[in-house]
């Protein structure tokens, strides 16, 4: 069981302080005086980022699949054909110097696309104020990971002329992540939270299967581990998986089983669940479930990721690794800024 001595000696920059903060951040950014966008209606929104402001991308695709706005969720360079004039492309980069994301904004400039941009200043601040492009400055904390619900919680509140959001549901996600961080924070490093309780049954690499509405908190808590422990996780749709993934089980390895479930999943993926936990046992493969918290998809998706994101924090503080520093992605970032022709 890690200690407070243990979290003073390996989180070297105290990235799990800002996290006992994500309530307060949360609600400090949604009620913020950053005005909303000016845009009134859109029919298709294309979310475009990378890393954790990639995920953000995928939360809002999430939370909005039950509703009339199509949505698309850009990872990379190039938009999709069908971005036009009546297109809204929302850029984000927590920096505002990701390279990919840059090339998103240019792409969405030429094709005469409505933009909005998020970013704790950058190049990207510097582009939308010379083409006068509407842009937010969003403050960073610690770092883009750290910086999650700052971004997330400012975008709710500057989308939503254009986002079939109830407003009642993302009061209620505020609401639950102050009951969620009393139990999982750094304050409490006893089995009764459930973050270390994830973190102590952990010792072999994750298999993370989700259900279509969680793909978003999956997605986030494999970066999250690969970021802050240092190691290796998948993730896998279990419908989808049912059909190819499951296959590698018949062999021996090192990976581990984790289920996330939504507290009120659909009939048929209820099913699914019970087959997959059967077979499990029948291997003698030992799993994880986690289960979401209930209230509306928001409130699902924010809740878990808290609960995994500080998980994958314990994991590094049990392992004795720092969770912040990220070598190997500023080796890939430093290489690209050296050699600015590889992207061309």
């Amino acid at each position: 069981m890690i200690t407070q001595n243990d979290l003073e000696q390996f989180d070297t920059k105290k990235v799990h302080k800002i996290y006992n903060l994500w309530p307060k951040i949360s609600q400090d950014s949604y009620f913020s005086d950053m005005p909303e966008i000016k845009l009134k209606e859109c029919s298709h929104i294309i979310f475009a980022g990378m890393g954790g402001s990639g995920t953000i991308g995928d939360i809002f695709f999430s939370i909005l699949s039950k509703t009339n706005t199509h949505v698309t969720v850009v990872k990379g360079y190039n938009l999709p054909k069908t971005v036009n004039e009546k297109s809204l492309v929302v850029i984000t980069s927590i920096s505002g110097n990701t390279i990919e994301t840059i090339s998103l904004l240019e792409n969405a400039k030429k094709v005469g696309a409505n933009i909005i941009a998020f970013s704790d200043g950058g190049k990207i601040r510097e582009i939308c104020l010379e083409n006068n492009i509407e842009h937010r400055n969003v403050k960073k904390y610690h770092s883009p990971r750290a910086s999650f619900t700052s971004f997330l919680y400012s975008m709710l509140r500057v989308l939503k002329p254009i986002l079939p959001i109830n407003e009642l549901d993302i009061l209620e996600s505020l609401e639950k992540l102050e009951v969620v961080s009393k139990k999982i924070n750094s304050n409490n490093l006893s089995m009764t939270n459930p973050s270390i309780q994830i973190s102590e049954w952990l010792d072999d690499f994750p298999i993370i299967y989700f259900p279509f509405g969680l793909q978003s908190a999956a997605i986030r808590f494999k970066n999250a581990i690969q970021e802050n422990a240092k190691t290796h996780a998948m993730v896998e749709d279990i419908i989808e998986s049912s059909h190819n993934g499951i296959v590698g089980w018949n062999r021996e390895n090192n990976f581990q089983p984790i289920l996330l479930q939504g507290k009120d999943d659909v009939k048929t993926t209820k099913e699914r669940w019970m087959i997959l936990k059967e077979f499990f046992k029948s291997k003698n493969i030992d799993y994880k479930e986690i289960i979401s918290e209930e209230g509306n998809i928001l409130t699902k998706i924010i809740c878990l990721i808290y609960v995994l994101d500080y998980s994958s924090i314990f994991l590094a503080i049990k392992l004795k690794v720092d969770p912040s520093p990220v070598m190997a992605i500023d080796f890939i970032k430093k290489r690209l800024n050296q050699n600015p022709k590889i992207i061309e």
